[in-house]
């Protein structure tokens, strides 16, 4: 009998953690860092301690109480003595996870899984998982490809040994090259080196179960969507998608796909199910390259992490308009990463427009440093930046700020807001504070969030930033379009959109209940 657990994702965006039991296979539907419900008790400097392994995510039910599927040395017989009695206790084994792309919230808590279980996954996304935990400060709600084993002294948790790499399971079957698997495979401290080589490719079934991957459009590269085939019928999963940005082809694809398959069950993604049609990536490209060509002195390009569509629509924003790209290490260290995988991701030394911006740091990582070296001749100081502010865009994002009294730009400059609206009170915060900074530099600002407005956008500067998701509309147009027997909307506010909109189409529509399990025949 088929048994479907939302641990996760249920009326909140990200976090997804959903577990799949049928003919003796488990396997969980992404396994992501829940920022909604970990913001209720943590902040920046209120976080989890590490030494606690997973006490601190266990008391406050950030992470569900299942015995067998999180890492040795994160807690011992006592820690679950604890949490034996809480209601969604229980021992489980898991055969792998299903990982829909490398945001964090569908990514992340895969750091406190046992580092024996395998991830399934494109080959993109695991590149880019790496690049992204190679190019953050150690953190152990970040080891998400390779974790440190620890152990307990004197009642707390210390890492000890030599990196472990998690079993990555490569269901695209790319053709790599030597350069990708050694990247793969290395450390990013000579110190603590990575175990020997996990690099694999998969076979289409998990267990005894057929397993289908279908790449899709959305706001990072590498996303997929995934099927299983169970004893009730074939079980469909969207992860994240859209249809509005330059890989809309490939989430059109999956729904033709999924169609054919005739599923039972179809898990869909909610995040903007209230929202009519929004920008496409090639209108937010249009207004912000108007934005470039207006602007006098410098630009700041400021769009969300990893979203490498448009980092480089930027690129070609900056070739029309006779400016040079400058962006940073880590964004830098993405690309080389995603080159390995697909030649699709132009080399940034193929790249003459592209520089790399050098701040101010008294002390490199090995890979800022390996960076710093191989691109010596594209590195931009504060004062190269000041000096030729006229032409250049400057990637930064709001982390980057305190470089701008590095470069105390002349003139002010533009700053192009190119992210995500405002969701939650931590970030109006952020957003206050981005005002505050530009303000102070004298720069104008377009696109960003207004506090006097409610935290959103003027409609005269709106169209700067393209959303990773499908709007309400075309989520129910492509619900109707593959045709369930039963839709369980996941990573969603508003579940209730669903059940009002589908409720004269024959599919059945299903609201998870958080911890609850729902079973089929």
């Amino acid at each position: 009998m088929l048994s479907l657990t939302f641990y996760g994702g249920v009326n909140e965006i990200g976090g997804n953690k959903i577990l799949l039991e049928d003919s003796h296979v488990n396997l969980f539907f992404d396994f992501g860092f829940p920022f909604k419900k970990r913001a209720r008790y943590f902040e920046e400097y209120l976080n989890p301690r590490p030494g606690a392994g997973l006490l601190d995510l266990l008391e406050m039910g950030i992470l569900p109480p299942l015995r067998g599927i999180y890492r040795e040395g994160m807690g011992g017989k006592k820690l679950w003595q604890r949490f034996r009695s809480r209601p969604l206790y229980r021992e489980l084994t898991i055969d792998g996870v299903l990982l829909t792309h490398a945001h964090v919230d569908h990514s992340g808590y895969i750091s406190f899984l046992r580092d024996d279980i395998p991830i399934y996954t494109t080959t993109m996304t695991a590149f880019i998982a790496k690049a992204m935990q190679d190019s953050t400060p150690p953190n152990f709600e970040g080891e998400v490809c390779y974790s440190l084993p620890r152990e307990s002294k004197e009642g707390y948790l210390r890492s000890q040994g030599t990196y472990r790499m998690r079993p990555f399971a490569f269901l695209d079957s790319l053709s790599i090259s030597e350069e990708a698997r050694a990247f793969w495979n290395s450390s990013p401290t000579k110190k603590r080196p990575l175990g020997s080589d996990s690099f694999r490719f998969a076979q289409e079934f998990i267990g005894n179960l057929p397993v289908k991957l279908f790449p899709v459009d959305h706001s990072i590269p590498g996303a997929a969507a995934f099927a299983v085939e169970t004893s009730s019928g074939w079980v469909g999963y969207t992860g994240d998608l859209r249809f509005h940005g330059q890989g809309s082809g490939q989430s059109e694809n999956f729904a033709a796909a999924m169609r054919q398959l005739r599923p039972r069950i179809l898990l869909c993604e909610g995040t903007r199910c209230g929202d009519q049609r929004g920008t496409s990536e090639e209108e937010a490209y249009e207004n912000c390259l108007k934005a470039v060509s207006e602007a006098r002195g410098l630009v700041i390009s400021d769009f969300g992490a990893r979203n490498v569509e448009r980092l480089l629509a930027f690129h070609r924003i900056a070739i029309q308009t006779g400016r040079n790209l400058v962006i940073m290490a880590k964004d830098a260290y993405l690309l080389d990463a995603m080159h390995l995988v697909s030649e699709e991701v132009p080399s940034i030394g193929d790249m003459p427009d592209i520089m790399i911006y050098k701040d101010f740091k008294s002390r490199l990582a090995l890979w800022e440093a390996e960076i710093h070296r191989r691109y010596h001749d594209k590195l931009m100081s504060p004062s190269n930046v000041r000096e030729n502010a006229h032409d250049v865009i400057l990637c930064f994002s709001f982390w980057d700020l305190n470089d701008l009294i590095d470069i105390a730009p002349p003139g002010g400059g533009t700053y192009i807001y190119s992210s995500a609206e405002v969701f939650d009170e931590e970030g109006a915060m952020d957003m206050r504070r981005l005002a505050n900074w530009v303000t102070h530099f004298g720069m104008k600002a377009i696109g960003l969030p207004r506090e006097g407005l409610n935290w959103e956008i003027p409609e005269d500067e709106k169209g700067f930033h393209s959303s990773g998701h499908a709007s309400g509309p075309e989520l129910l147009e492509l619900i109707r379009r593959i045709n369930p027997q039963i839709l369980i909307p996941i990573h969603t506010e508003h579940p209730e959109y669903f059940v009002e909109n589908l409720k004269d189409t024959g599919i059945e529509v299903r609201v998870p209940v958080e911890g609850q399990t729902m079973t089929f025949s």
